[in-house]
């Protein structure tokens, strides 16, 4: 797995993207297939309980050699957490991850999130994608 050397990159894109998974198991959030010649550096996850009743456990990871489509299932590797069945209150966002945490996501390797409730958590990514 290589990533680009970042003190000589043609481009950085600024991105952003969102999820609310419908079922209850890991899925891909953000994803850097392998072999994509990039690296994403993660400037912050966000996870919003939409339930204005409940209580909602998140789970977010980087996983290894799984970068799949997001809102697959990782396919194979490790999931390293970053949080770990965190209950988020009713109609509340987690900043789980910010610039002062960032993350570089290099290439096949991807972030999973993981709802205790099905449609309840929103998870969005803002991240740098360099080439």
């Amino acid at each position: 797995m290589a990533a680009p050397n970042i003190v000589n990159v043609a481009n950085i894109y600024a991105k952003t993207t969102y999820l609310t998974p419908a079922v209850t198991t890991a899925v891909v959030l953000l994803a850097n297939p392998a072999a994509s010649s990039k690296v994403l550096k993660v400037n912050q996850v966000l996870a919003a309980n939409v339930d204005g009743t409940n209580s909602i456990n998140a789970t977010v990871s980087i996983y290894t050699n799984g970068a799949v489509a997001q809102g697959s299932a990782p396919s194979g590797g490790t999931a390293y957490p970053i949080i770990f069945t965190v209950a988020i209150p009713a109609g509340a966002t987690l900043n789980v991850l910010d610039k002062s945490t960032a993350v570089y996501l290099e290439e096949g390797t991807s972030i999973t999130v993981t709802s205790g409730t099905a449609s309840k958590i929103t998870y969005t990514v803002s991240y740098e994608d360099i080439s």
